[in-house]
């Protein structure tokens, strides 16, 4: 069985700077071996990469996750990049996909199928 990968590109979204922001990133990924799905609506726009790596896109940065908790409020501390340089986001990405990828790992059934 092969994976489907869905990509969201509603007609009226493409033309959204956060539509085209994710999909600059996702292309550059690519050619960085990366496998991304673009999911839009509502203005922004969404990467998703991996567990625990989703990029989020409003057409001026990128920002996700960086996998840490601030010890002072409690919440999520995030890595944001402007949206005017896909390449230096894709490789901050890429590394932090190489982290992710630690702890979480595909699961059996994925690797099944993948194979």
């Amino acid at each position: 069985m092969r994976a489907v990968q869905a990509h969201s590109e509603h007609p009226v979204a493409s033309g959204c700077p956060a539509v085209r922001g994710a999909h600059a990133l996702r292309a550059t990924l690519r050619d960085l071996g990366i496998s991304a799905d673009v999911h839009a609506g509502h203005g922004v726009a969404l990467v998703s990469v991996w567990v625990d790596l989703l990029i989020w896109c409003d057409g001026f940065t990128y920002r996700w996750w960086n996998g840490q908790v601030s010890s002072a409020t409690g919440r999520r501390i995030y890595i944001v990049y402007s949206a005017d340089n896909p390449p230096t986001a894709a490789r901050a990405v890429a590394y932090r996909l190489s982290v992710v990828r630690q702890t979480h790992p595909l699961s059996p059934l994925i690797v099944e199928m993948t194979s």
